[in-house]
Formats: C-alpha cells, sequence, structure tokens
C-alpha cells in the first residue's frame, strides 16, 4: 500500500542567516556611498556622473544606495550557457552547480616526461581534450598560459586550442579590448555568426576589479564589450585578506562585496539586462611565506558568504573549488582538492572554476583534472542525497526476504543498485590480494594512465573545414595586428 508519503533527503548547508546578509549588504551600500571607488576611466566616470553618483577629487566615486540595489535587480537571475554545436550545457541560476577548468596556469607536468616546466600551447590543448571527455567537467578554461605563443596572442591561441580540442563551453581570460575582440570574433565563427553567438553564448568572459576598490580603465573597457555584445561576464574581485583586504573576514567580505557590486553597477548602466555572473574570492597572505594561499578554510568560508549574498541578490554566482596548495599530485592536493569541491557543491555555487589547479594557482597537471572529476562525481552523489517514500522503505520486499535473508538475488536490488551506490572509476576498491597482484598503483598513477589513454583515443568533435580555415585565417591576421602593441591596464 502506497501512502503517498514521499520526501527528498538532501544535505543542507548554509553560513549566513538573513538578518547576517543583510548586514552585510548595508555594510556594503555604506562603504560604497562614503568611501566610493576609484574609477580609472574617463568614459565610465561620465556614466555614473549622469546616473547620480557624486564625484570626488582622483575620480573617486560615491555610488548611492538606490543605484546599486535598481541594478541588482536588472541584472538576469539565469544565464543559459550552450556547446559549441548548440546545446544547452549550463544553466546559471539558483543552485544549479557547474564544475570547470581556470586559465594562466605558469607551470605545467608534463604527462609523457613527468617533468615540471614553463606551460605551452600543448598544455592548453591536452586539457580541454581531456576535459572534453570527462561527463564531471562542464566548462573548459585555458588551464595553461601558453609561453610558446607569439608575443600577445597566447589568449588567442589559447581559445582557439579550446575550440579545436572541445565541445564545451569555454571560460577565458583576454589581455585587453583588442584580442577580447578578435576572441569572440572566433566564437562566433565557430557557431555560425554573430547573432547565433548572442542567442546561444558558448563563452565567458573573465576579468576582476583591481582590489582595493579600483577599477582600472582597461577592466571596465573590457566589461563594457561584453554588455554592448551580450558576452556573459564574470567580473569577479580576487581579495588578498591580510595584503589588499581587511585580515578580518567580514571586513575582506565587505570591501569583495563592494567591488562586486560597483562592477555590476557599471555594467548594468552600459546595458541594463546584460548577461553578469558576479561574487567575490578571497585568498589568504600566509604570514610566515608571503604566498598567497588557495586552498586555506578562510576562502572556503568567504565563498560560502558570498554564496549565501549572491542567492540572496538572485545573481548568478562564481566559485572555485578543486584547488590546492601543493606542488604535486600528493595526499595534500586529495585533502584539499576533496573539502573544496564537496564546500562549494554545498553552496549552491553556480560556476565553480580552478579544477585541478595546484601550487596556489600556478601549477597544472592533467591528471589532477581527471582525479578532481572523480571526486565531483563522488561529490554529486553526496549531494543528491536519497528519498523516503514506501517504495524505497521497501517493506514488502524486507517482508519477503526476512530474517536472516539476504537482498543480492532479490529484483529490488537488481532494479536499483546502479542508481543508489556509487561506482567510482579510480578509487581502489579491491581487496589487498588484487591490489599487491596488480601493480599496487595509486589513485595518482592510474589518473596518470587513463590521461594519457585519453589523449592517445579520445575524439573531439570536428570544427568543420571550413570553421577550421576561418580560425587558421583569423589567428594569422592577429599576428600581425597585436605585435608590439601594449594593452591598456
Amino acid at each position: 500500500m502506497n501512502s503517498g508519503f514521499k520526501s527528498q533527503c538532501v544535505p543542507e548547508y548554509r553560513l549566513l542567516q538573513e538578518t547576517q546578509i543583510k548586514r552585510i549588504h548595508c555594510a556594503t551600500l555604506e562603504l560604497l556611498e562614503t568611501a566610493g571607488v576609484k574609477v580609472m576611466d574617463e568614459e565610465a566616470v561620465e556614466m555614473l556622473s549622469d546616473s547620480g553618483c557624486r564625484i570626488k577629487s582622483d575620480n573617486i566615486v560615491q555610488i548611492p544606495n538606490w543605484l546599486v540595489e535598481d541594478c541588482i535587480r536588472s541584472a538576469p537571475f539565469r544565464i543559459t550557457i550552450y556547446n559549441r554545436l548548440g546545446e544547452e550545457a549550463m544553466r546559471l541560476e539558483s543552485k544549479r552547480i557547474h564544475f570547470g577548468l581556470g586559465t594562466d596556469l605558469v607551470n605545467s607536468y608534463d604527462i609523457d616526461t613527468g617533468e615540471l616546466r614553463q606551460s605551452q600551447l600543448k598544455d592548453v590543448a591536452n586539457a580541454a581534450k581531456v576535459a572534453d571527455s570527462l561527463k564531471e567537467i562542464d566548462f573548459i578554461g585555458s588551464y595553461a598560459l601558453p609561453y610558446d605563443s607569439p608575443q600577445n596572442m597566447g589568449y588567442i591561441d589559447s581559445f582557439k586550442a579550446q575550440l579545436e580540442n572541445s565541445v564545451k563551453p569555454i571560460f577565458f581570460t583576454a589581455a585587453g579590448l583588442e584580442d577580447l575582440a578578435i576572441i569572440n570574433d572566433m566564437a562566433a565563427a565557430a557557431v555560425g555568426g554573430v547573432d547565433i553567438l548572442k542567442e546561444k553564448p558558448i563563452s565567458i568572459h573573465y576579468s576582476e576589479p583591481l582590489t582595493p576598490l579600483s577599477h582600472t580603465s582597461g577592466a571596465l573597457k573590457k566589461l563594457f564589450y561584453c554588455a554592448d555584445n551580450l558576452i556573459p561576464v564574470n567580473f569577479t574581485p580576487g581579495m588578498m585578506s591580510g595584503g589588499t583586504a581587511p585580515i578580518t573576514l567580514a571586513g575582506a567580505i565587505t570591501v569583495g562585496n563592494a567591488e562586486a557590486l560597483s562592477g555590476i553597477v557599471m555594467h548594468q548602466l552600459r546595458r541594463k539586462g546584460a548577461p553578469i555572473i558576479s561574487g567575490f574570492g578571497m585568498s589568504t597572505l600566509d604570514m610566515k611565506t608571503a604566498a598567497c594561499i588557495y586552498a586555506c578554510p578562510e576562502y572556503r568560508l568567504a565563498l560560502s558568504a558570498c554564496a549565501d549574498l549572491y542567492h540572496y541578490y538572485g545573481i548568478p554566482m562564481w566559485g572555485t573549488a578543486g584547488v590546492s596548495d601543493a606542488q604535486c599530485l600528493d595526499e595534500q592536493a586529495g585533502m584539499e582538492w576533496g573539502i573544496s569541491l564537496l564546500t562549494a557543491a554545498l553552496d549552491g555555487s553556480n560556476l565553480i572554476h580552478d579544477v585541478g589547479y595546484l601550487g596556489q594557482g600556478l601549477i597544472g597537471h592533467p591528471a589532477a583534472i581527471v582525479i578532481c572529476a572523480e571526486i565531483i562525481s563522488y561529490v554529486k552523489r553526496f549531494i543528491r542525497g536519497f528519498t523516503i517514500d514506501d517504495i524505497d522503505i521497501s517493506m514488502d520486499v524486507i517482508r519477503k526476504v526476512g530474517p536472516q535473508g539476504q537482498f543480492l538475488s532479490t529484483p529490488h536490488t537488481v532494479k536499483n543498485y546502479k542508481t543508489e551506490h556509487w561506482f567510482p572509476e579510480l578509487t581502489n576498491r579491491y581487496p589487498l590480494a588484487y591490489w599487491e597482484k596488480t601493480g599496487q598503483q595509486t589513485l595518482a598513477d592510474k589518473a596518470i594512465e587513463r590521461t594519457k589513454s585519453i589523449l592517445q583515443d579520445h575524439k573531439v568533435e570536428s570544427l568543420g573545414v571550413d570553421v577550421q580555415e576561418t580560425l587558421n585565417a583569423m589567428r594569422g591576421e592577429a599576428v600581425g595586428k597585436l605585435q608590439g602593441i601594449s594593452f591598456e591596464t
């Protein structure tokens, strides 16, 4: 008999209560209206002045409360991102979570030699291809910063390599307005034109304010270009507590939120309703080593606070996870990856990037992406929880088996085991004797082996001859156009 009772049991977590959210929000508004932000772009200053802001000496802009709240309301609460085949890939809204790569790692482990060296363009291509094969990775980023690209071509070459090695959405950086425009043209060429790209965007541009409480002209020009062209933009500050932000978490969070919200104000004043992803990250300055620490508990707390704030605002929000301060694939990396990926998922961060980072955001290893995909699979099973109802309690099955029976051979087990239990691909579950017999491989050993297999065997959906020729020609024109210029910062 079915009683009709049904309940979904899922892990829930939030850091800030509503009164605490409102306290931080009010502090942020006070900061923007009194201290203000420095805006290093005359066009932006004029726009802010015309919109009711007070302009003080040295382009310090004080933003009134009502304007901030108007712009929060005008920012879209949902952004849909597609892959280059035109299929919906990510819906950034509410607590939907999506995991992907970051950008610009200056050093990379060579998958063939194990050598740690400066990053190259092949590292960008390898990361894209590995991520393309992994269902738990929702979007890609350059992962590496290619030092073997010609001057001013690193971001363009990276974007082209990602288009060639994956169909997944691309999270990308650009040095300035000049290469950003070329990258956008490449994205349009890949999907069949500018109008199609605006309707079904395949990429998200990442840019930052200058902490503390400043916006450079170069960053704002890119922000405005994205607004004008309806390019989804992730405009989020990266503070360092104890360095570029207060040592206290509440103070650092308030500064970061002010930087993020002032960016939203300028973006929405430029084009109301244009797609923006916001939030803030907060590493810490290690007082012993002066290193910027990515995997500390303070960073996780700040990101949890960020998630609570931006869910309250109803604006798609950014996060970072799968990050480690370890320099190689070791136990520390696994610990920090696991904790950060789980908390980011519980936060409900919409766009979780930097998966597979090592060395305080300076080192990449393609096998790290594979390991993190395994952890993400575990995390997703955990946060899915389980259902309580008459069917899942299975009273009839339990009665039929009875005392001292077994459930292994029941149709109920056969029907449900694949959905109820998590099945890893790399994690060891074999008994000791079998593990010893099969080579005593560690998780890292198996991840490296699998990464090499992916790079050898995985087939990426082709761009097509015409698109490939167009991208090659655009790249050739860009080399001549960008050589020797200085990007505005």
